[in-house]
């Protein structure tokens, strides 16, 4: 029995142009230049490995030598040449492997064949595959054949490398650009290879073979043979992902909800739980990011076309989608696109797996964290006391440098809803006091942007700015930092925005606003890349915490205007060069000159 046995690759390939798969723009081309008899001399056909390009290329020849084409323009399988080109006897078409026959004795042996017209049929087909392999030298030997070969000689090339033909060769040539196989064209095409094998197979593990091909239906087919026989028939999705060593989709579903519970220890008892079984940090990263890239597609109705899953997980999708809110998955992609990069790089890759998986435990918190903080007004309003309820206790986490007492609170402060405080009415601010209220609502929105590092940069410009003295917003207190400002982006070395602030100009609208006024749209690009530097430069020097800062175009009139004026005709031109020099009127009648303006 082993002997009769035949792998799905071979015993499935495409007989007519209707059982191919995925490539209906170049089979109906084919079959309507056959209809029409508008055969061209030379075809290349060039795409991916395992799309149909050899398959395409043997149809075709048969096809054109059919004795008995069906209305449809499909072989029909029973005539003479039909019967020689299934027995591999037919003495028309020519099969050549560019890849072992390179050189330029392979080609001129060619030559000579196609000098003799076809002994039975039409036409005789080459069909050179991997046609880039030719050496320099071949392509040049092959030129002039190809480009006008005998009216019975018919070439047809196949390559996955393109970019490597020769220019000329491309010139003599229609070509056929052969796409990958869409996913559900794979899964279709697979079930249909199961139902006549008698295996049993669910959706879902077809649909992850199909996904594993990358478009190629080759390598479907050869899964599909393994799997079969590591299953004994029954492919189920469990035993399809653990025969091509892959991580279901339970497992980033429950890292998931670790992660959104903020449960670092279970994230890490998982992680270790798949490593243990030989997967690599590189495959849970990017696994990770296509999950995370899923969640994101569920959040639209109308992106649900590209989400690439089996229907069996579409449910679990849009289920959970609801439960990570947007910002957490838009800061998780970023982690972990971090991660992935800095992984090939890293020493220990164990530990920077587990600190993206750290990282991604906290975002939630760092994003409530920002969310409080800029909710929170400047001056709260007078509320009525409540009773004093101690805090639950916190876990003391070790930091860097001392860290003042708002900002720890902030960065400290548990997901959960805070504990009423006793409040008392607010007393007459005085200018001491005001550094220190203000300071209380500028620190979260900074810390938040990267809570898990560079703590002591921030505090050491809040310690600066909560020491400097409040100063009343006006144009000549903008007009002074801003200048101070520029002043340093000069002695920075960066001449870049240094030229461009040159030319912007600064408007105080108290009691928290500075607008930079810009006089084009270059001018403001840079403006608003150095905004976040210009907010806590201001924030030092005024000592205004809650202080923004805005852009705006606005053009120039007088500036304009000079730029008009300075474009002249070639008349006044003349006019104005004789104004500066009479002796140039002078020299003209002189002449007898005639200027054409």
């Amino acid at each position: 029995m082993s002997d009769n046995y035949i792998v799905s690759a071979r015993k499935y390939r495409p007989q007519t142009f209707d059982t191919v798969v995925g490539q209906e723009h170049i089979t109906t081309t084919l079959k309507n230049a056959i209809r029409h008899q508008h055969l061209a001399h030379a075809y290349l056909f060039c795409g991916p490995r395992g799309v149909g390009k050899t398959t395409c290329a043997r149809i075709l020849a048969k096809t054109i030598n059919c004795e008995q084409p069906t209305a449809d323009m499909e072989a029909c399988g029973v005539c003479p040449t039909c019967e020689s080109f299934r027995n591999n006897t037919s003495f028309n078409v020519f099969e050549l492997d560019a890849a072992s026959n390179n050189s330029v004795d392979d080609i001129r042996n060619l030559i000579d064949q196609v000098r003799f017209a076809p002994q039975q049929g039409r036409y005789k087909i080459y069909i050179i595959d991997e046609v880039h392999m030719l050496s320099a030298a071949a392509f040049n030997a092959f030129l002039k054949t190809l480009e006008e070969p005998p009216s019975y000689a018919i070439f047809i090339l196949a390559t996955t490398e393109k970019h490597k033909i020769l220019p000329t060769i491309l010139s003599r040539c229609q070509i056929f650009d052969f796409k990958r196989i869409t996913t559900n064209d794979i899964t279709s095409h697979l079930h249909s290879i199961a139902t006549k094998e008698s295996v049993i197979a669910q959706e879902a593990a077809l649909h992850v073979i199909a996904q594993k091909s990358e478009g190629c239906m080759r390598d479907a087919l050869s899964m599909l043979d393994r799997i079969v026989s590591f299953t004994n028939g029954m492919l189920t999705y469990g035993n399809t992902m653990e025969h091509l060593n892959m991580l279901d989709a339970d497992f980033y579903f429950r890292l998931t909800d670790h992660m959104l519970a903020q449960d670092v220890s279970g994230t890490l008892l998982a992680l270790d739980e798949v490593l243990d079984k030989g997967f690599e940090g590189n495959v849970i990263l990017e696994g990770l990011a296509e999950h995370m890239r899923n969640l994101l597609l569920c959040k639209d109705p109308r992106m649900a076309k590209l989400l690439d899953v089996p229907n069996d997980h579409k449910p679990v999708y849009h289920e959970k989608a609801n439960q990570a809110p947007p910002s957490f998955i838009i800061s998780a992609l970023n982690i972990i696109n971090d991660a992935a990069l800095e992984y090939k790089n890293a020493t220990n890759k164990r530990l920077q797996v587990e600190m993206c998986l750290i990282r991604l435990c906290y975002v939630l918190q760092a994003t409530d964290v920002k969310k409080k903080s800029d909710n929170e007004p400047v001056a709260p309003a007078p509320a009525p006391a409540v009773a004093y309820q101690p805090p639950a206790p916190q876990p003391v986490v070790a930091a860097p440098a001392p860290v003042p007492a708002p900002v720890k609170a902030a960065v400290l402060e548990a997901p959960a809803a805070a504990v009423p405080q006793p409040v008392t009415p607010p007393a007459a601010p005085s200018v001491a006091a005001a550094p220190q209220a203000a300071s209380a609502a500028g620190p979260a929105r900074r810390v938040s942007k990267d809570l898990l590092g560079g703590l002591e940069a921030e505090m050491e410009q809040l310690k600066a700015a909560a020491t400097a003295e409040v100063r009343e917003l006006t144009a000549e207190v903008a007009q002074s930092v801003f200048e101070k400002y520029r002043d340093q982006l000069k002695a920075n070395n960066k001449s870049v925005y240094y030229a461009q602030f040159i030319s912007m100009k600064v408007e105080a609208l108290p009691p928290d606003e500075v607008r930079i006024i810009t006089p084009s749209e270059l001018a403001d690009t840079y403006a608003r890349d150095q905004r976040d530097a210009l907010i806590d430069f201001f924030r030092a020097e005024t000592g205004i915490m809650m202080l923004r800062i805005t852009t705006e175009v606005r053009e120039d009139k007088a500036i304009v205007a000079r730029e008009q004026k300075l474009v002249l005709s070639k008349q006044e031109m003349y006019e104005a060069m004789a104004r500066k020099n009479p002796y140039l009127e002078q020299l003209k009648n002189n002449l007898n000159l005639q200027i054409e303006y």
